[in-house]
Formats: structure tokens, sequence, C-alpha cells
């Protein structure tokens, strides 16, 4: 890279987004410019799909940070992957890829064919010892993931796991550590464990987090998720034991037995997993504990795991070698630095060779990408057919211009000798014919541009908030254009003061109709086939508008 190059960071989490910007530069350590948090608002209880909340949160989030669209790198939440471990035996590179697409298709519990995945080689056959973790996500799921970010006018070129771009955050930030290291990254849905030691990799996903926390407090003071969220963020902390008491806040007491009931089952997973992580790995046990995530924030967390684990419990800094912006509030970054982890191991993929280098970009986006690369040479190919049809114009004049020429002097030699009237005829009539194509050709051009003022007609009619998903012709018996069918869908909260400003007696849709029937490209008649919300927060539309004017 020459100079320094803008990226985006994004980490889709359960309840929360974080887009960062970074400069970055071959070699050198990244430097956070900008970054924005963003509440994804979605109830772990609700079955709604979390897609319009993900485009509109990012949306916002670019609007009230400034931060203009760059490539980005985008890391999926650990509990959307399967990650899995295999120790292969010593063979050569020849024959590894094949070893594990066969590994991969025994151990991902889905068909390979419906999942994208990826895999790293951990160690080499010239030291005995090699092992393999392929880490695979449900083409669906990620797929739906990367269309809310293409939504939000954002385009992924690598798609991360977060535990390991926190693998890569810690061990760049942390390189001297020495043993085994542990991060734990408690976050909203589910508690991260990644295991850093000299030549393993290790991860493990617990589903026991800051969620499960609100709905116990949910649960005991019988009371909803929201303002069950609000209790744990006002007087949430980890009781110490014992005989502790906060004072006279019997509500701060009960939420702090609480939150202490939840991380000892928290911890009672994590002695398992770091039992299975030295039995299965054969790994060591952690000497040290690196804390992250936003729920690793309630007060004495850090206390708690250095009681129950016995060793030294530290936050996570992914500022100890990666660099903060001179215009960014540093008290701010401190305050965050629990939830940044993630974003400044995606920005390291950029500037740095990381020991842990998965991508799991879906194969739309890849031949997206792909043809996006192709697209100077089909430039420099349509050139050249212009070129082509350039010079043919040019020769066609000439010859044009020599056939006038002929024909004067055959009408001329006509006058004079009054003969070959026959011969003159049919120069004419050839003209005529030519002018017959000519104006066919005029007819074609004038129906392309109908199609240019139909289409916007109907996208000058839509409401604020709608959009156009299909626009297919009809024809009559004939052949004729008479119609076209819009598809589209709208969010329902912008549409509503549309609807609030009709009165209320008609529907976004019926006033999207009206809207059709007085537009003079169409022909008056507009039928309304489907009007439905396809979610809560979206709603559906298919209507079949004449045109006024059809081509031939």
């Amino acid at each position: 890279m020459l100079g320094n190059d803008r990226i985006l960071a994004l980490n889709v989490g359960a309840s929360k987004l974080v887009l960062a910007e970074f400069a970055v530069r071959t070699g050198r350590a990244p430097v956070l410019l900008n970054y924005g948090i963003g509440e994804l608002g979605v109830a772990p209880d609700n079955e709604t799909d979390a897609s319009p909340y993900i485009v509109v949160a990012l949306r916002d989030l670019l609007r009230a940070t400034g931060i203009k669209p760059a490539p980005l790198l985008l890391a999926l939440s650990g509990q959307a992957v399967f990650p899995r471990f295999v120790k292969l035996p010593p063979v050569g590179r020849d024959r590894l890829a094949e070893m594990i697409r066969y590994e991969a298709e025994q151990n991902v519990p889905f068909p390979i064919g419906e999942v994208v995945w990826d895999y790293q080689v951990i160690g080499s056959a010239a030291e005995g010892e090699q092992h393999a973790m392929i880490v695979a996500v449900k083409t669906e799921n990620i797929t739906e993931t990367t269309d809310c970010v293409t939504a939000a006018g954002l385009d992924p070129e690598i798609v991360d796991v977060a535990p390991l771009a926190l693998y890569n955050c810690a061990r760049y930030n942390y390189p001297d550590l020495p043993g085994c290291a542990m991060v734990l990254d408690v976050g909203a849905r589910s508690t991260n464990l990644v295991f850093l030691e000299q030549g393993r990799v290790f991860s493990r996903t617990i589903p026991v987090a800051g969620n499960a926390i609100t709905q116990e407090i949910a649960k005991s003071f019988q009371i909803g998720f929201p303002e069950a969220e609000t209790l744990k963020r006002q007087h949430a902390f980890v009781a110490l034991g014992g005989v502790f008491s906060s004072g006279d806040d019997e509500t701060a007491d009960r939420i702090s037995k609480i939150v202490r009931n939840v991380v000892t089952r928290l911890h009672a997973e994590i002695s398992r997993s770091i039992n299975f992580y030295r039995s299965q790995q054969g790994g060591s046990a952690p000497a040290r504990v690196l804390l992250t995530g936003g729920s690793s924030r309630v007060p004495h967390m850090d206390t708690f795991f250095r009681e129950k684990l016995q060793v030294e419990v530290e936050t996570l800094n992914p500022f100890v070698n990666a660099v903060v912006g001179g215009a960014l509030d540093a008290n701010r970054v401190a305050a965050d630095v629990a939830v940044l982890g993630e974003v400044v191991g995606l920005a390291l993929r950029r500037s740095l060779a990381c020991p842990v280098e998965i991508n799991l970009t879906p194969p739309v986006l890849l031949d997206k990408r792909t043809f996006r690369r192709r697209v100077p040479f089909l430039a420099l190919a349509a050139a050249g057919v212009l070129l082509m049809l350039g010079v043919w114009t040019l020769f066609a004049k000439r010859t044009l211009k020599l056939y006038e020429n002929q024909q004067t002097y055959v009408q001329e030699r006509l006058e004079r000798l009054s003969k070959d009237e026959k011969k003159l005829q049919t120069a004419q009539k050839e003209r005529a014919d030519a002018q017959g194509r000519a104006d066919d050709l005029r007819r074609l051009i004038g129906r392309r541009t109908a199609w240019i003022r139909i289409l916007n007609a109907a996208q000058d009619s839509l409401l604020d908030g709608m959009w156009l998903a299909g626009f297919e012709p009809l024809r009559d018996a004939s052949g004729r254009l008479a119609k076209v069918r819009l598809t589209g869908y709208g969010f329902n909260d912008r549409l509503q003061k549309d609807v609030e400003a009709a009165g209320g007696k008609m529907t976004a849709v019926e006033i999207l109709r009206d809207r059709l029937t007085k537009n003079h490209v169409f022909g008056g008649e507009v039928k309304i086939n489907n009007d439905r919300d396809s979610t809560q927060s979206v709603r559906e539309f298919d209507i079949e508008a004449a045109v006024a004017s059809p081509e031939g």
C-alpha cells in the first residue's frame, strides 16, 4: 500500500453493532479514526427477523458518526459459526486440502454444499504434529448478514469470526505472554473463550452471558426484558459472597445475587471448557485471563473470576500496540475499550499478516467481486466495439457520398439522354427501403426511452420509505405491452406519516395506487394484487398498472 488506506471494521453482535474507521498501512499498526456503537433493540425472546433492525442501526451509525463507505471487514458472532478442531496425520501439502475437506464433510453438522467454510492449518508436518481449525457457517445465515450490510450501502471484502478477530487482536497487543492465556469475551447472548498458547488455536462459545442475567432479573421481578435490562445497567454488580451487602439498596442486593448465580453457572462452563482444552487439545491451564465484551463491564466481574480461577485477570486493551487517532476523546475510547477488540482484530487483517486468517465471504459476493474485476476488460472490449462501429460509420458515410455522386451523374445522364429510366426507379426504391430501415431504428430507440419513462414514473410515485423489488412487463394477446407489474416493500414506520396525512382512511399501498393513477405515463387502470405486512416492520405490495402509450 502506498500511503494510508481507509477501511471500515464492523462487528455484528446479538444486541449491538460496533462500526469503526481505521487508517491502515502495510506493516504498520492500524490507527482508529472514528467509531460508533449502535443498539439493535431486539429482545432475545423476539422471533422477528433481525435483518431490518441491522440495516436501520447500521444506517443510523453511518449517519451519526459521519463515516463514509470504504472497504469493509465484517465479523460474525461466535454463536453463528461451527468451529471444529481436528488432528491431521503428517501428510504433504498436495494431500492436505483434500484431507481437510473430508474432515469438514465429517465434522460440520450440515451438508457441505449448504455452508460457507474455511480452515487454518496449525503446526506443520515437519514438527510431527499438525492440526486444522475448520470454521463453517450456514450459507443462508451469512447471506442474511451480508445482505443487510450491502443494503446499508457497504461492501464486505472479508467475513471473519469475532472470537478469531479477538485472537489476532490479543496476539498483536500481547506478543510476549508466557504460557497459556485465555480471552474471556462476555457478550450479550454468548461468551467466547479464546485460548492463546504457542502453536495452538482454540475457541469455544458458551450460551451464557449478559442476556441470561437480564432474563433472570425479569423472571425474579416479574417484569419485561427491556425493564430488566434497565435495572441491570443501573444496579448490577457481582455479589462478592458471604454476608456482603450494598447497604440499604435492597434492589441492588437482590440483583447482585442474581448476577452471581448466573456468572457462577458461567464459571462452571468455563471450567469444563478449560478441562476439555487440556485433555483433548493438549493445552495448558490458563495463567492469565484477558477480560472483554460488553457484559464484562459489570462491576466486580474481574474480582469474581480472579477468585474462582485463581489467576491474574485484567481487561483486554486492544490499543497496547494499535493506535488511537488524536481526534478521538481518550476517555470515551477508554470507556468503550471492552467492545473494540474485535474491530481492531479486523483492521489487522489489512495491515499485517495475522496468525489466523479465516474468510467466510459467501459465494454470491465473491462472484460480484470477480465481475467488478472484469469490468475494466469489459469496458475495453466495449470501447473496441465502439471504435469498430465508428470506423464502419465513417466508411458508410463515404460510401453513401460516393453513391450520391454516382446517382447525380446517372440523373444528369438520364436528363440528357432520357434513357435508363428503369435503373433510376430501382435506385429510388432502394433509397426508400433504406429510409424505412432508418424509421424502424428510430422507433426502436423510442421504445427504449419509453421503458425509462415508465420506470422513472413508477419510481417517482413511490412513497418515502418504499422501494421496488420487481418490475415485470405484461403483454396482451397481440404481444403488445399493456401493463407493468410493480412489486416492492416499504418500512411501516416511515410510511405512517403519509397514511396519517391522508386521514388514515387508506393504506400506504392505496396511496401509491392513486399516485400511479394520476401519472400521465399510466393509463388510469391500476389494480392492487397484494398489500400486506411481510414482517412487523416491512410492508409488501404487488400492483398492476396499465401503460398509457404501450410500445409495439
